[in-house]
């Protein structure tokens, strides 16, 4: 009865420390931006290796957002100010628009210029309501002094 014990604790440590293993190596992976597409005052930012968590995320933002200007000139404000930018995974690539409900986009000359729609991450400011961040459900805030708020 022991042995078997010791048995299944150990392939529960070892298949926890793979889970571990695996879940830090995909979390250290650097974001990669495979494509951006503007459309006026909105910019879809297709991306590979994304990070998992809320905060994972909004920490990318606050430390990538300076790049993303200089390299893609995103966001980019319509005359009233605001802006919307929208973090897609690339997932398995371009496809044809087919039957399927998916995002086209209209600044490529080819039929393979759709993604399916999955979104990770968006970015909104208006004058009204100031910079939101949308995330796994969640809507943030964030103030001109840096301070994050959950709205919901």
């Amino acid at each position: 009865m022991k042995v078997r014990n010791n048995k299944t604790l150990s392939l529960l440590f070892f298949v926890g420390c793979v889970l571990a293993g695996n879940l830090l190596w995909q979390s250290l992976r650097t974001v990669e931006i495979v494509a951006v597409h503007q459309r006026n005052a909105y910019s879809d930012v297709l991306v590979k290796n994304f990070p998992f968590t809320s905060r994972g995320k909004i920490n990318w933002w606050l430390e990538n957002k300076e790049m993303l200007k200089a390299k893609y000139d995103i966001p980019r404000p319509a005359s009233y100010g605001g802006y919307t930018i929208i973090f897609w995974l690339f997932g398995e690539g371009y496809k044809e628009e087919g039957k399927y409900d998916r995002l086209c986009f209209d600044d490529m000359e080819t039929k393979v210029n759709c993604i399916d729609k999955d979104s990770v991450f968006r970015i909104s400011n208006s004058k009204n309501t100031g910079l939101e961040l949308t995330v796994n459900g969640s809507v943030y805030r964030l103030e001109e002094n840096g301070n994050l708020i959950n709205i919901y």
